[in-house]
């Protein structure tokens, strides 16, 4: 069992990524998580925060000489704007005057983000959160329900990725569908692990050539307008055993888990397993992928399709795994909009933080890093093992079974 869990504040000292039950011969190296954390820092759309803040990695335990060691993985983001933020989001009491001063640089907006956020904003946890907690102002609630959250999140994802790639050969690869309006066509291909590098290069991840530019535009559009955009991100993971989740539980089932950690990732409104809603709008004749005999698969079976996305009855088929989310746009909207002071009661227009236009290029990054996560938990319940080289043992035996089952060949014992 594969446990992750994170900590820490938007603006605070640092975030802290937590791995229990990792398994020991994963190389990896500190710079495997910076480059991480620097793709998630890509793409067109992004606010001025990506250019000026940096991501200081430490491994506090679990990795030895560039390997693991089986014992928890715990890693550090250290903020480098924490200076700026030590009087406001200070663990300890501060002397209300403190608040009023500003970080040195004489600018009175340093000033105004140590007020209290009484204006919560639509679409944000804010106001919600604000309720649950008792809270009087918004920047308890904001500072850890913002995305921010999600590099620690994205150092977890390497991790998994690299377990599921040197254990059992599963590689991933994400991309953009949409953004706002513009949408890729229907029948574009799909991108390969092996095209990671140039999706990272793209402006809005788009592996379709033709559409890139268009997505460009509505950026810029959105951006000139004062507004903001959403989209779809897909999340393929390439050479997925046979057998990873279970038809027999409602929370075994590898689609259920899939979409539970697509939408725990903020801003997420939407999961699609593989053609999800088009296929809602099929006949069953059409709808589902049909078994061929194929002597020269490694189980003797092939696919006349992959509508289902890799997946079926919460089980993975051996296809490619095909995950979908929609994120809706960005709730921090320059054109501010409105909202209650909730210190008066009165209309209001809400607070706007610095925030991004479009952040679809990292939302796919994000996503596919829950996806390696939530792969790598299947992985290991399915294979067991407290090495790489375990699992992988352990992972050939299964495979020989299922081909005396599917194929020609000794019968399984009784």
């Amino acid at each position: 069992m594969l446990r992750w869990l994170t900590a820490g504040e938007s603006h605070g000292p640092s975030l802290i990524s937590l791995l229990d039950g990792v398994p020991s011969g994963i190389e990896l190296t500190s710079e495997d998580l910076r480059q991480a954390l620097a793709r998630r820092r890509l793409g067109h759309g992004r606010g001025s925060r990506q250019k000026f803040e940096q991501d200081v990695i430490s491994i506090h335990g679990g990795l030895r000489h560039g390997r693991t060691i089986g014992s928890p993985l715990a890693i550090e983001i250290a903020n480098s704007e924490w200076p700026k933020w030590e009087k406001v989001m200070s663990a300890d009491p501060v002397p209300p005057e403190d608040l009023l001063i500003d970080a040195g640089t004489g600018d009175e907006r340093e000033i105004a983000r140590n007020r209290p956020l009484t204006r919560p904003r639509p679409g944000h946890a804010d106001l919600a959160g604000m309720l649950k907690y008792d809270l009087t102002e918004a920047r308890p609630v904001l500072e850890r329900a913002s995305a921010r959250e999600t590099a620690a999140r994205v150092v977890a994802g390497r991790i998994a990725a690299a377990l599921l790639e040197q254990a059992a050969g599963i590689r991933l690869v994400s991309h953009t569908l949409s953004v706002g309006a513009v949408r890729v066509p229907e029948d574009a291909a799909l991108p390969t692990p092996d095209d990671a590098p140039r999706l990272d290069e793209d402006p809005l991840r788009c592996f379709d050539a033709a559409t890139s530019p268009a997505m460009v535009q509505e950026v810029d559009a959105a951006k000139a307008d004062g507004d903001t955009l959403g989209g779809v991100v897909e999340v393929l993971a390439y050479g997925v055993p046979v057998g990873l989740g279970s038809h027999t539980q409602w929370d075994r089932r590898l689609d259920g888990r899939l979409a539970q950690a697509i939408m725990s990732i903020q801003a997420m409104k939407g999961v699609e397993i593989g053609d999800g809603f088009a296929t809602a709008a099929r006949r069953g004749s059409v709808a589902h992928d049909e078994i061929l005999a194929d002597p020269a698969a490694e189980l003797g079976t092939a696919r006349a399709a992959n509508r289902a996305g890799g997946i079926e009855g919460g089980i993975s088929n051996g296809q490619v795994i095909r995950v979908r989310g929609a994120l809706k746009p960005i709730s921090t909207v320059p054109r501010a909009l409105r909202t209650i002071d909730v210190a008066t009661g009165e209309q209001a227009s809400a607070n706007h933080q610095r925030s991004d236009t479009c952040a679809v290029a990292p939302a796919a990054v994000i996503a596919e890093a829950v996806v390696a996560l939530t792969l790598a938990d299947a992985l290991l319940e399915k294979t067991g093992g407290d090495s790489v080289a375990e699992i992988r043992e352990h992972l050939a035996a299964t495979v020989q079974r299922q081909r005396r089952i599917v194929g020609p060949g000794e019968a399984p014992a009784s």
